[in-house]
């Protein structure tokens, strides 16, 4: 049987939360779901970068409460297992980190989950009093920089790495990685994946790395 890697690193919008994204559900819970949406295609299309889609956002998100978000982090399509995929890595000596572009103080949350370390673009506290800071907002290449980062505080070589991600904006640590993983992914990640999984449970995905098929 192969040795898992010992860092695992999963991204949050289209992987770990299916066919939706932090932001979506939390504008669900604001009724505002169109004006996310239209948002959503701009940052897609590229033509919003991800420091000004969160200056957008956070312009829409202007009566957001602490209730509103524990209200889109449980209310939110997760991939079933994933606190159970979780304790394995732990229990095998490894690590796991979500790294996101989506706000910190939705990431975070995961830490109470079995998340090692959960790294998201920083933002003012929840209520709002505060501008965002465009230098705290994440982009793909920070998600290389925060894997290296990890590694360094957790000893772990990043060619003993694996990561899990959906979009374009998993492309560099894809690249970066010797093992990634391709759940429900777009065609951004073609090519790239060492394995790709199409279904609803993490336990799934990870059976394809834990036995190196």
């Amino acid at each position: 049987m192969a040795i898992p890697p010992r860092l695992h690193l999963f991204d949050l919008d289209g992987t770990l939360i299916r066919g939706s994204a932090a932001a979506v559900e939390i504008s669900r819970q604001l009724g505002l779901s169109a004006e996310i949406a239209e948002l959503e295609r701009a940052f897609l299309a590229r033509s919003l970068t991800p420091d000004e889609f969160a200056v957008r956002a956070r312009e829409l998100w202007s009566e957001l409460t602490q209730a509103h978000v524990a209200a889109a982090f449980d209310g939110a399509p997760w991939l079933e297992g994933i606190r159970e995929v979780w304790a394995d890595i732990r229990a095998g000596g490894g690590y796991c980190a979500v790294i996101s572009l989506s706000p910190d103080f939705f990431v975070e949350r995961l830490l109470d989950w079995g998340a090692h370390a959960a790294h998201g673009s920083r933002w003012p506290a929840v209520p709002f009093t505060q501008p965002v800071n465009r230098e705290g907002i994440l982009n793909a290449s920070a998600k290389v920089k925060i894997a290296n980062q990890l590694c360094a505080e957790l000893g772990v070589e990043l060619d003993e790495c694996v990561a899990y991600g959906d979009s374009m904006s998993d492309a560099e640590i894809f690249a970066t990685v010797p093992v990634a993983v391709a759940i429900n992914a777009d065609h951004h990640l073609a090519g790239l994946a060492t394995h790709a999984y199409t279904g609803g449970d993490l336990r799934e995905a990870y059976e394809l790395v834990r036995l190196g098929r």
